[in-house]
């Protein structure tokens, strides 16, 4: 299956030429005077959301560019090859079938191998609720094998079991674990180490410590307190583990929560609740691969991303979720993005005349509106900001909660998101120096006439954003959210002629990492670079 990459297409001309004529100057205080209907028109219904994209930096010509560009790029076959278990990770040779680990039983690919681990993975996870035995979950693991557990356990709070704390130890820094196991008890912890291989270099050294810790305080029963996610059953039975639960190179790490990887997931929710989130992602993945071009999210919003980072020269996008529990949603993103797509050689190996990923970050509402968003409204950087909106919050144990304190949890929410309304808005329309010169200006030096102080308080506007609203995060929404982004990132990636899937630029220093570990210790610095051999030389 041949495509042209985007830049090759007729489409991509035509974009191209669209942009030169008027797409550079698009301002959206002009395009909503001149459209009535833009909301209607720029926003989609899908799975579990609804996402308003008016306040892109687009209007329905740029849109039936990027349409034309998706079907000549052929996104709709690439998508179906993917689906259906191809080969499309050509660098590895491997299918890529993330979404296969969420279907139903006895559908899609693989269907009998994931459910076999999902039934083992279950029947583990009620056994060990119902025992009681446990009061703290340290999942160790680095990458793909700690972001989405970690993500998403806060993020369903209001939804986990209760008597059980969760941890979640990646770094290499002993820090990180000490911190933890300050913590916990060894007669109480289960310690998961998720490493497919069972020697990823940081998972291995922190299940090593958390190793001796347990034995150093008695423990003798570590089959029952270490239990692993991994194909390398032999390293993790030499280690001592005994239960372990397996995945497959068809699914890379960063699209791992919804396997073996989500068991500290399915530990904190419970089955149903785990199966309720696969069933949210199954949702997004059946829109994905049935909705038309023109009402497929995915499809749309990956189309945006080119359009900024191409078309538009945006390098960053913000990722700014006004959801406590989605606090570490764009971390989460940025592995999956930046993995995914910082690549700068295309499928056949040529080198990219083009950007590809943009910088993805951010932090939860309102607690960015304290930090960055100065740069936002005011900078010289023109950088999209991704809103999501929940229309109501969830508490843990909110039922016993007294009704006095549940009014002023209610009235924190509708600050909470009369707060990211009014962000949104601010970044489109901006402040002219002419309003800023007639609102009373606050103390400021004699030396510094009016309009120089207005300007300072002038905001430029016409910044775009989008906003993601969802009713309520729950595992089936949280689940469709991340499905969402999968996809997206897989279309730009298309799209862009790039191989989403392999991340080989994870791999050189680690390989370096291996070979000057020892010399830290001997301080042999023969055949090194001046710089590195001159800071070996300070460390030892």
């Amino acid at each position: 299956m041949s495509f042209p990459r985007c830049d090759q297409t007729v489409a991509w001309q035509a974009l191209s030429g669209h942009f030169q004529a008027h797409g550079h100057k698009l301002d959206l205080r002009t395009l909503f005077a001149d459209d009535p209907d833009r909301v209607a028109r720029l926003s989609l219904d899908a799975p579990e959301m609804v996402a308003d994209l008016s306040r892109g930096h687009w209007d329905v010509a740029t849109r039936q560019h990027l349409l034309g560009l998706a079907a000549e790029c052929g996104i709709e076959a690439r998508r179906d090859a993917m689906l259906r278990g191809d080969a499309i990770n050509q660098t590895e040779g491997r299918a890529v079938l993330h979404t296969a680990l969420r279907a139903p039983r006895g559908q899609g690919p693989q269907s009998e191998l994931v459910h076999g681990v999902l039934d083992r993975m279950f029947a583990f996870v009620d056994a060990t609720l119902a025992s009681g035995r446990f009061t703290d979950v340290v999942n160790i693991g680095i990458g793909g094998s700690d972001l989405g557990p970690q993500m998403v356990v806060p993020a369903l709070d209001a939804f986990c079991a209760p008597g059980l704390n969760f941890h979640f130890v990646s770094n290499v820094d002993g820090q990180d674990l000490a911190a933890v196991l300050q913590k916990v008890k060894p007669a109480t912890t289960l310690f998961i180490v998720a490493s497919k291989t069972f020697t990823t270099q940081e998972t291995m050294a922190n299940a090593q410590a958390a190793k001796q810790w347990f034995l150093d305080a008695g423990g003798t029963d570590l089959a029952t307190h270490f239990v692993a996610t991994t194909t390398n059953v032999e390293a993790a039975a030499e280690f001592g583990v005994t239960t372990t639960f397996g995945f497959w190179d068809w699914v890379g790490g960063r699209y791992s929560l919804w396997s073996s990887i989500g068991l500290p997931i399915a530990l904190a929710l419970g089955s149903a609740n785990f199966r309720a989130l696969l069933d949210g992602a199954y949702a997004m993945d059946q829109h994905f691969a049935q909705a038309p071009l023109a009402d497929n999210l995915p499809i749309q919003l990956g189309l945006l991303d080119v359009w900024y980072r191409n078309f538009k020269g945006y390098s960053s996008r913000c990722i700014s979720p006004y959801h406590h529990g989605l606090r570490r949603l764009p971390a989460y993103l940025q592995q999956l993005v930046m993995e995914s797509n910082g690549k700068c050689v295309d499928e056949a190996g040529e080198p990219l005349p083009y950007g590809t990923s943009e910088v993805v970050w951010g932090e939860p509402g309102t607690n960015g509106q304290h930090a960055f968003y100065q740069m936002l409204h005011q900078g010289t950087d023109t950088i999209p900001v991704e809103f999501i909106l929940v229309k109501q919050p969830s508490y843990r144990n909110a039922d016993a909660l007294s009704p006095a304190l549940k009014g002023l949890l209610a009235e924190q929410h509708r600050m909470l998101l009369a707060n990211g309304l009014a962000q949104a808005q601010a970044l489109m329309w901006g402040k002219s120096t002419a309003e800023a010169a007639g609102e009373s200006a606050p103390t400021a030096s004699k030396a510094m006439a009016p309009e120089a102080i207005a300007r300072h308080r002038t905001f430029p506007g016409n910044r775009p954003s989008l906003t993601l609203l969802l009713d309520e995060v729950t595992p089936r929404s949280l689940g469709a959210l991340i499905a969402l982004h999968e996809h997206r990132t897989f279309v730009s990636g298309a799209l862009w002629g790039i191989n989403s899937f392999d991340q080989w630029g994870v791999e050189l220093g680690k390989a370096m990492c291996k070979e000057l570990l020892p010399r830290l210790g001997s301080g042999d610095v023969s055949g090194l670079d001046p710089a590195t051999a001159a800071m070996i030389g300070r460390l030892a």
